[in-house]
């Protein structure tokens, strides 16, 4: 029968044997550190001072990372409602909530530094801010009833507006459409003239720079007039 005493004390003696090393290691360690410690403090110090700062970097990396998450989350969850919204719903807002609406959008695409400036003294803009490509934009939002027509008086407040602003770009958004006479004024001066048609669209997820493609177009022929009148009663 074998000894359950004398197996414990040999494990007892085999750990204190495994452990001598490991203790014997760390106080030579100690040692060598006391003995050439002003020859080696500039290294340790060096070492402490890198992993320091590999720490801090890679812990704004990550809030970084989850600050850039956050707001691909709230670009997508922005595009989600955008798309829900229709032009029913766009006509029964206020010209404040429009005007909300077409900043949104343009934060949607990549603008910066959107901000609503409509008011009584908004000096002919309602929306400025930046394009993705750095270009300053001043915006103006008229929310009609889609039997209305913008006439180029209106285009012209927009290019003082934009001399006032100092702004590259021009754009009008409105939820109707604009005249011929409007439509060629807005196309020979640089104005993005968005009119109910592409504002759908833009509202659906097209890029207001893509609509900078078919500017002046979109409105179609006298057949597509005569069924807009019938639609809405003008």
């Amino acid at each position: 029968m074998t000894d359950r005493r004398g197996c414990g004390s040999a494990a007892r003696r085999r750990r204190r044997v495994g452990a001598k090393p490991v203790v014997l290691g760390g106080s030579g360690l100690l040692i060598v550190l006391a003995v050439f410690w002003s020859a080696l403090w500039p290294y340790v110090v060096g070492a402490v001072g890198l992993g320091g700062v590999g720490a801090a970097g890679w812990w704004l990396w990550r809030a970084d990372r989850r600050v850039c998450a956050r707001d691909r989350r709230w670009r997508q969850e922005e595009v989600v409602k955008a798309g829900c919204r229709t032009l029913a719903e766009v006509d029964a807002m206020t010209g404040t909530e429009f005007e909300e609406l077409v900043a949104a959008l343009c934060r949607r695409d990549g603008c910066i530094e959107v901000r609503r400036v409509g008011g009584s003294h908004d000096n002919g803009a309602d929306v400025v801010g930046r394009l993705p490509d750095g270009r300053t934009m001043v915006i103006q939002c008229k929310r009609y009833a889609p039997s209305s027509t913008i006439a180029s008086r209106e285009l012209r407040d927009l290019l003082g507006a934009k001399v006032h602003f100092r702004a590259d770009v021009a754009v009008f958004v409105t939820t109707t459409r604009f005249s011929r006479p409007s439509e060629r004024f807005a196309v020979e001066h640089g104005i993005l003239a968005v009119h109910r048609d592409h504002l759908g669209l833009w509202n659906n997820g097209a890029s207001l720079l893509s609509l900078s493609r078919v500017n002046g177009r979109g409105q179609g022929d006298s057949r597509h007039r005569a069924r807009w009148k019938q639609a809405y009663g003008k």
